[in-house]
């Protein structure tokens, strides 16, 4: 087939094409290991000098097929899965980062992904700066280092919801020789491909909205193929030198487009191992099957109660970007024309203690430590996610002490407001 899939159909069909006789539905190849004749064909696969699956922590069918189907709607060259969407990120800055290196982050990201930046990788050896995602290109500019490896944004910030604007940051990365690295979660391939304006390496947590249904854990890393790792050869030594694990093969050399994933998967993924399972990888692919009318149905539900909410007079602001005046809307109609994602948040006129009250008076909406799947759920960023940040960087994340995380779901509007509105009679 030479057309071009749209995204809708790359969802339902992508990345498990069955042959003749074989199952139509995606199987769960729940082994371990792999069969095959010859210690011959064994050793090929160990040296990377055939493909083939012989052990899962390294490459499993089922696995493989869904990695594919992401790949696909992000318009990479390839993919992997990991067991989480904090593992995917780990990955996709430590399969270019080692001690010594340094990295840039924006300062409006999930708060474990700060703290991975600001205490993990550093006990690690790799240095962080974080940056306003709202500065000038000179202000930004200025955080770059010579040991700079990456750019590091997601397209919606969890929680502060900040729009980052991709093509100014990937013009940025690119002048220093550098990927951006962009966490998609929140606004999904459907609403937002981050290749098309510049991103080099996307990721994901599939915990969220791609699997939909809050059943599996896991993570994606897709690489656009787009960025040349060659040519910043002296910045990449683990893609562009001799691997002496692998006899001395050049990734780059090797695998072309494909060295950035093929190289964690052999080493990253070889040596921490932190694979999802195949039956996870199964439930998160009938997830992606249904991807596109839950993402509309999560967008059109979170406008009518950011419109609710916004009007309503207990509560001060609402962060979300699909409403006209929000602060980051001209950004969102430019990345994401047909809807940002179904994640609010707001604060109410009020103390700590209010929200509290607020949250634990809701009945349908639930207080989860989750967000983005298809029932509707609260959190206090400050109390929860965010709590091992002090002050200065709760402030700095744009986490305020009464803020508020409301994840939409797909539920009746109606319903959802109604529920709104008798806890905020409690406060």
């Amino acid at each position: 087939m030479s057309k071009k899939l749209n995204l809708d159909t790359i969802c339902v069909q992508g990345g498990w094409k069955p042959a003749k006789g074989e199952p139509r539905v995606l199987p769960i190849y729940q082994s371990t290991t792999f069969k095959y004749d010859t210690t011959e064909e064994m050793g090929r696969l160990f040296d990377l000098e055939d493909s083939g699956y012989f052990y899962t922590r390294l490459a499993n069918p089922t696995n493989d097929a869904v990695a594919q189907k992401i790949a696909e709607l992000e318009g990479g060259v390839a993919a992997i899965l990991t067991s989480s969407g904090q593992a995917a990120n780990f990955y996709a800055v430590t399969n270019i980062c080692q001690a010594g290196d340094h990295v840039v982050c924006s300062a409006k990201v999930y708060g474990g992904t700060f703290n991975l930046c600001a205490a993990t990788i550093k006990k690690l050896g790799i240095d962080c700066t974080f940056v306003d995602p709202d500065a000038s290109e000179e202000e930004i500019d200025a955080a770059f280092q010579a040991n700079t490896k990456c750019l590091l944004g997601e397209t919606i910030a969890n929680p502060a919801l900040v729009v980052l604007d991709i093509e100014k940051m990937a013009n940025i990365a690119h002048k220093h020789g550098v990927p951006l690295i962009i966490d998609n979660t929140f606004a999904t391939p459907i609403n937002c491909r981050p290749f098309e304006w510049g991103a080099d390496i996307v990721t994901h947590s599939t915990t969220k909205y791609m699997d939909g249904h809050a059943m599996a854990v896991g993570g994606a890393v897709i690489d656009s193929g787009n960025f040349d790792w060659d040519a910043h050869a002296d910045k990449f030594p683990g893609l562009t030198t001799p691997d002496e694990t692998y006899h001395g093969i050049v990734y780059t050399e090797k695998f072309g487009k494909a060295a950035y994933i093929t190289k964690m998967t052999a080493q990253l993924m070889r040596d921490l191992g932190s694979i999802p399972s195949p039956m996870n990888c199964f439930l998160l692919n009938v997830g992606l099957e249904t991807l596109p009318l839950r993402v509309e149905k999560h967008c059109s539900n979170a406008k009518k109660v950011a419109e609710f909410l916004n009007a309503h007079e207990k509560v001060e602001f609402v962060n979300f970007a699909g409403l006209p005046g929000d602060k980051y809307y001209e950004l969102a109609q430019k990345y994401m024309p047909n809807g940002t994602c179904g994640v609010i948040s707001f604060s109410l006129k009020g103390t700590k203690e209010d929200a509290a009250r607020f949250m634990d008076s809701l009945k349908l909406a639930a207080i989860v430590t989750h967000v983005a799947d298809a029932r509707t759920c609260v959190l206090h960023p400050a109390s929860h996610t965010h709590r091992q940040m002090n002050d200065e960087q709760l402030k700095e994340a744009g986490v305020t002490p009464g803020l508020i995380r409301l994840s939409v779901g797909i539920e009746n509007p109606d319903d959802i407001i109604e529920d709104l509105a008798q806890a905020l009679e409690q406060v």
